[in-house]
């Protein structure tokens, strides 16, 4: 290699690290792609440079930007995951270095673009992480032309094109608002779906696909951008400033864990200087304002984007969604005005909350996402309002027909979400007699009794989980006898910081005031597994089911785990029945450790002369099967104790539920778990401990006799489920419970305990 190549690769990476000054002064965003084709061939001294990009909606390589391939090809030329050398690159994530590429035989040669007579061929990967950008090719007449050398630059390149080609791909979106219509095998294809459930409840109703509201306007061509003034600017800042007041106001009332912070973001970038003069300079140096407001919000999405930090990058939503509105604004066009979309089934790539709103109170059925997570701030507001909400990465659904029927089972937030397109006959008949024994199941609601007790006489109480402080009104109707469980992560998921005690105080309080007299149940915080912290350094684990999460974090991390300690104590105060639960407890060591942190803490409010619960109940719940064989230790520790169903069964059978490919293998009903239940119900019950349950299995008709026959008094479940609980216990007799549930013990495989429990089930 040449002393003038190497030192072109140099100056290539150089210029590279300016592609984000080159995006935002791109007149357009096929002008960006096409300028960096020019600025890599030219480095590398290849006759070829391409850019493919990848469409996650028809999940092909499309040819975006070239130089020295026929430019009629661009937008023409598509491959396959795995189709021709550029398809193979991508699905294998490494580079492919041809010294003649005619020879392959995965070679793919498309006549328009000319490229027969270029026989060395050199590829590599753009991704960000797990997600599919595109490829960079570079092509050149010579066989065996580029080196290692040159597969080290066009790597190095590579990673540092991915944010910026990432920001194109976004705004390209968001440019094309329309999405090709799938053909009836595409169709087919996707009759069953199975994603994540972010809003609990099902729906059956036709679809209509949603674009960004606002978003936009960010893409919109700037000749329409003549006539607007900087008095034009300073009432489109004012009229966003009031448009946000309003909404955070809104979701303060639905939401109160928000402490009116769903807007935060956006009214600190509108606060921030540095956003203001920045338009303004550009304004002051002739730009129109609109123009001025698209220029420095691009510049901030292209900062986001490449932050390695994920609440950084979670930013360019909120700075897409405030940008789009000012905009909106400049024109004096309604962005909260109703969508039109009541009673319909909401497909999107992606909501603003401000559209959650407006979908709530157009009574949506129900909502599909095709990216975001269920911590995401829109997860949680559909989740408060009780709109059913799935989220799967299944880009193509974008593009079914306009009132398609979509039916959406988003029943369980813990078992996933699943969807049907164009459902069948027989699929819809089974879903509508499902409803249908709910529906009956929700009139026991007005008929539920203050206590419990099985036909002879045994008094069982019925406890609730809570997840939102807008669950506790159905849990004060529905008679519960307490909080069996308060999830608190979610006040920490809608932050972009770990909330301090000051702001944790209040939620706590409230949670005490609206359940005055009742044993209340506050788990600490658990997080990690699928509840990530964007803003936390245990986010990008390999393996997070099995890392830093639940009380391993808390430990880890203990001026975080005080805060919230002294923030239930503290709200705690003069009220009767506190308990602090502490999730995953592994060792009596780690139950000993955080049951002295939270004596520490009481000892230092004392110090201080601050009021607060001088002696709460500390409590485990259990979910390894690592406290197994010390359940009697722990038994003698702890002042009570929980079973958390769903992660003991997980761990204990080393299955993820939520995975399709193993999920059939989650078996609540195996041997090794009813017995190990019954063991350690029976070390807490020897103790006169009190032990509840409080995962999915305490609301189902199957187990409820086997925890009543092991011992159990204390079942905890969501609020809707209490009234089917209480009526099933109601029907039980003590002594028949019993018998059932030595039946079950007695068994050894899996397939005998079924049989058992599905002879129970048709005569009970």
């Amino acid at each position: 290699m040449t002393k003038t190549k190497k030192r072109d690769h140099l100056n290539l990476l150089c210029d590279i690290g300016d592609l984000a000054t080159l995006l935002t002064a791109s007149s357009n965003i096929e002008n960006f792609l096409q300028r960096t084709t020019v600025m890599v061939s030219l480095h590398l001294e290849a006759d070829v440079c391409s850019i493919y990009l990848f469409d996650d909606q028809t999940r092909e390589l499309v040819l975006k930007a070239t130089i020295g391939l026929n430019p009629e090809a661009v937008n023409s030329v598509r491959m396959k995951l795995g189709e021709g050398l550029v398809g193979c690159t991508l699905i294998k994530q490494q580079p492919i270095r041809e010294g003649s590429a005619s020879r392959n035989p995965q070679f793919k040669y498309f006549e328009e673009t000319g490229e027969d007579r270029f026989e060395s061929f050199l590829s590599v990967p753009i991704s960000r992480g797990i997600e599919n950008i595109g490829v960079l090719v570079v092509q050149h007449e010579k066989r065996d032309y580029f080196d290692e050398m040159d597969v080290m630059a066009l790597r190095a390149a590579a990673s540092q094109l991915a944010s910026a080609i990432e920001n194109a791909r976004l705004l390209m979106s968001m440019n094309n608002p329309h999405n090709p219509v799938l053909n009836t095998t595409a169709l087919e294809q996707l009759k069953f779906i199975r994603g994540e459930s972010a809003g609990s409840g099902y729906a059956s109703a036709p679809s209509t696909i949603f674009g960004k509201s606002h978003g936009w306007l960010l893409s919109e061509d700037s000749d329409c951008d003549a006539g607007y003034t900087l008095k034009h600017f300073y009432r489109a800042i004012q009229l966003t400033t009031d448009q946000l007041q309003e909404l955070q106001s809104r979701v303060a009332e639905r939401l109160p864990e928000s402490a009116a912070l769903i807007f935060t973001a956006h009214f600190m970038i509108l606060k921030d200087e540095r956003f203001i003069q920045e338009i303004l300079r550009h304004i002051e140096k002739g730009a129109p304002p609109p123009e001025a407001v698209r220029m420095v919000a691009r510049h901030y999405i292209t900062l986001f984007s490449s932050s390695p930090y994920m609440y950084l990058r979670e930013k360019v939503n909120d700075m897409e969604d405030l940008a789009g509105r000012i905009l909106a604004n400049f024109q004096l066009r309604d962005v909260d005005a109703p969508l039109q979309c009541k009673g319909r089934i909401v497909i999107a790539r992606e909501l603003y909350p401000s559209d959650i709103l407006k979908l709530a109170s157009e009574e949506v059925a129900g909502i599909i996402l095709v990216s975001g997570g269920v911590t995401s701030h829109v997860a949680i507001l559909a989740r408060s309002m009780h709109i059913p909400m799935i989220i799967a990465d299944r880009p193509e659904l974008l593009a079914i027909p306009e009132g398609t029927a979509v039916l959406m089972d988003a029943a369980s937030l813990s078992l996933g979400g699943n969807i049907y397109v164009n459902p069948s006959e027989k699929v819809i008949h089974q879903f509508e007699s499902r409803n249908q024994v709910k529906a009956a199941t929700s009139l026991l609601a007005d008929a539920m009794t203050p206590t419990t007790e099985t036909r002879d006489g045994q008094r069982i109480h019925l406890l609730a989980n809570i997840n939102l402080l807008s669950e506790l009104a159905l849990a004060r109707d529905l008679k519960a006898e307490g909080i069996g469980l308060y999830r608190s992560e979610f006040p920490f998921l809608i932050r972009n910081n770990f909330p301090s005690e000051q702001e944790q105080y209040p939620i706590y309080k409230r949670l005490f005031e609206e359940m005055p007299d009742k044993i209340i149940t506050i788990r600490t915080l658990d997080v990690g597994g699928d509840k990530i912290l964007a803003y936390s350094d245990a986010a990008g684990e390999s393996n997070p089911e099995l890392g830093l999460r639940s009380i391993r974090f808390s430990l880890r991390n203990p001026d975080i785990f005080e805060q919230q300690i002294k923030a239930i104590l503290r709200a705690g105060a003069g009220v009767k029945n506190i308990r602090i639960m502490f999730p995953m407890i592994s060792s009596v060591d780690e139950f000993q450790t955080a049951r002295g942190l939270v004596k520490e803490c009481g000892d230092d409010l004392q110090r201080q002369g601050l009021s607060h619960h001088r002696a709460p109940e500390v409590g485990i719940m259990i979910e390894l099967p690592s406290v197994m064989e010390i359940m009697d230790e722990l038994a003698v520790e702890a002042d009570f104790f929980s079973i958390g169903t769903n992660d003991f069964v997980q761990y204990m059978l080393a299955v993820d539920r939520t995975n399709e490919k193993v999920a059939e293998y989650y078996q609540p009903w195996h041997p090794s778990v009813l017995r190990s239940l019954a063991k350690i119900v029976g070390a807490v019950v020897q103790q006169n401990k009190e032990i509840s349950i409080c995962g999915e299995m305490a609301h189902e008709p199957e187990y409820i006799p086997f925890f009543l026959g092991i011992g159990i008094r204390n079942l905890s479940a969501d609020p809707q489920f209490l009234p089917l609980v209480q009526q099933t216990i109601q029907r039980l007799n003590l002594t028949d419970a019993t018998e059932y549930t030595r039946m079950l013990l007695s068994e050894s495989t899996l397939k005998g305990t079924r049989k058992i429990m599905d002879r129970y089930l048709a005569t009970a």
